[in-house]
Formats: C-alpha cells, sequence, structure tokens
C-alpha cells in the first residue's frame, strides 16, 4: 500500500509568490504515494479583522517571510520531490480532495488589472464568509452561493534554465492555470523539467466561474490530497487533464487565438494516440464533440481548454 504523507504549510514549506527549480524540496515521496498538503492564500491585506479566524500558520508563514516573498501574491506549499522523476516523464497527479481550512474567503479588484482595466482603477475587496459545513459563502449584499473547491496552481518545477519565476504566469511546467475543472475526482497530467519533478500547490479557490476575469476567484485556503505517479509512457510537452467523463486538453499563450489553436491541437494529438483515428478524423471529431472554453484571461499566458466526451 502506498505510504500515506502530510505536509503542512509553514515557513520552511511555503513560497510566497515564485516557482524555482533551485528551491530545495521540503518532502521526498516514492511514485504512488498519497500526499495531503495544507494550502494558505491572503496577504496581509486581505486578512480579516478578527485575528481569530486567521489560521496560525498562516499568521506564521506571513510574519517569517516578510523580506523573503516572490513577484506574485500566491503561497506555494512544496515542493516535493518524487523518487525516480526525470526530465522527459510526466507526473500524473490525481486529485482526491480539496477541503475548505477556513471560514473566510476573499475577492479583490487590482487597480489595472483584469480583463477591464480602464474601466475598474480603484482597489476594492470583499470579505467572503464561508460556511463548510453547508458548503455555502455569504457575500456582503447577502447573497449565498454554493462552492466548488479547487486549487488555481499545481505545479512541477520550471526548467533550471529559467531561473525564478514569478508565481502569477502559467506555463508548460503547470502553475497558475485556474481551471475550474480540475476538481477532485480529476487527473493532471505535467511534463517534468527536474529531477524529481517538485511538485508545488496553492492558490485555493471556494468558486471560480470560467474566465476569472477581475484578475481573483473566492481565494480561500485548502487542505487537498493527491496521489503523485511517474509516467514514462505519456510524451506530452505541455499540461493536459482528465476526469471520469472527459480529456482536457490547454493551451496557454499570451494571444486567445493562439491559445485556442494550442488546445485544439493537443486534442488532436490526445485522440490520434488513443484512439485508431487519423489526424482528419480527429480534427473532425474535436469539432463536432469538443467543447472549447477560456480558462482565464488575467494571467499573463491566456488559457483556452477543450473538454472532449471519453465514452465517443
Amino acid at each position: 500500500m502506498p505510504t500515506p504523507h502530510h505536509l503542512p504549510a509553514t515557513p520552511d514549506t511555503v513560497a510566497w509568490g515564485y516557482l524555482d527549480a533551485a528551491r530545495r524540496a521540503v518532502l521526498q515521496v516514492q511514485s504512488g504515494d498519497e500526499v495531503v498538503i495544507d494550502t494558505l492564500s491572503g496577504e496581509p491585506e486581505n486578512l480579516p479583522a478578527d485575528p481569530a479566524r486567521v489560521l496560525p500558520d498562516h499568521r506564521a508563514v506571513l510574519e517569517a517571510q516578510r523580506k523573503e516573498r516572490g513577484e506574485g501574491v500566491h503561497h506555494l506549499t512544496g515542493p516535493i520531490h518524487v523518487d525516480g522523476a526525470r526530465p522527459g516523464d510526466c507526473l500524473q497527479i490525481d486529485i482526491l480532495a480539496a477541503t475548505l481550512r477556513q471560514d473566510w474567503g476573499f475577492c479583490e479588484i487590482l487597480p489595472l488589472k483584469g480583463i477591464l482595466p480602464a474601466e475598474f482603477t480603484d482597489y476594492q475587496q470583499i470579505l467572503i464568509d464561508i460556511d463548510r459545513v453547508r458548503n455555502q459563502a455569504t457575500l456582503p449584499w447577502g447573497q449565498s452561493i454554493a462552492l466548488d473547491p479547487f486549487f488555481g496552481i499545481m505545479a512541477v518545477a520550471p526548467p533550471p534554465e529559467w531561473g525564478r519565476l514569478a508565481s502569477p504566469v502559467p506555463w508548460a511546467f503547470g502553475g497558475n492555470i485556474d481551471n475550474r475543472a480540475l476538481v477532485p475526482g480529476t487527473t493532471l497530467y505535467l511534463p517534468v523539467f527536474n529531477d524529481g519533478a517538485l511538485f508545488s500547490v496553492g492558490d485555493g479557490h471556494g468558486r471560480q466561474g470560467d474566465g476569472e476575469v477581475c484578475i481573483d476567484a473566492l481565494e480561500t485556503a485548502l487542505q487537498g490530497r493527491f496521489r503523485l505517479t511517474v509516467r514514462r509512457d505519456i510524451p506530452e510537452s505541455a499540461p493536459f487533464a482528465e476526469t471520469p467523463s472527459h480529456w482536457i486538453s490547454m493551451g496557454l499563450h499570451p494571444s486567445l487565438d493562439q491559445a485556442a489553436e494550442q488546445a485544439v491541437r493537443q486534442m488532436v494529438q490526445l485522440l490520434t494516440a488513443r484512439t485508431g483515428l487519423d489526424r482528419s478524423q480527429a480534427y473532425m471529431m474535436a469539432s463536432m464533440l469538443g467543447d472549447l472554453r477560456i480558462t482565464q484571461v488575467v494571467d499573463g499566458n491566456k488559457g483556452v481548454h477543450m473538454l472532449y466526451p471519453k465514452d465517443i
């Protein structure tokens, strides 16, 4: 039976705002092991007025890392070294659980960010109450919405020659993909660029719409449970995923047009690799049955993904 592990969020295990292949691993696991990972969300200005509502590990990380943060805002727990992973492999990440850790979250508008930067030029933030028992969030104006937690960031370490990268921009190693389809029960596949893969996770979301148009979702702290497996039989060079019912291809590019092209091209490759279809047949099937969706439009590299039904 695979060994279970727990990785807490501490000043030693959390990187504030960056991904870097030079960051040392904080946990070592075997391929196929399950890991429970605690994550955090929020900078000092995002915290509720009542300090009792703030997780002790969140306070500890903010205090200890005040002078060590990267360019991004995300708290990333990791990295985890998966024994046997090497460049050219693929890391299979089975998302087994995403559990709310606290009774609050936030959403904010950042000046000159989001899809409408010229129209929303003032900083605004709302604090959102979370009922973990009912799986509901209550907005300041009284409206309640159901929660659907997932992690905005799941990543292996970037290629060493890329150096330290700010956390907001997703790339070939994953990162801030912000794909709301990646809920528990989904499997994400990421190409490996370093020995051990060096997996990190963060950017917990209680709820997000496709697009994440104002730059925030319902940001909150989550605990995740993942199974990490090294795959040498999957030669993909970009992230993709599957649910019990669908394949999910992904495109990431500053241009939405180019991101859409990448998502369609990858879906054609997925279909030809897993069926008896040739490229032309796969292209037509993707057109007839694939659903092309905007993942997010605010993370530097915009995201487009395609869902294709596996039962066809």
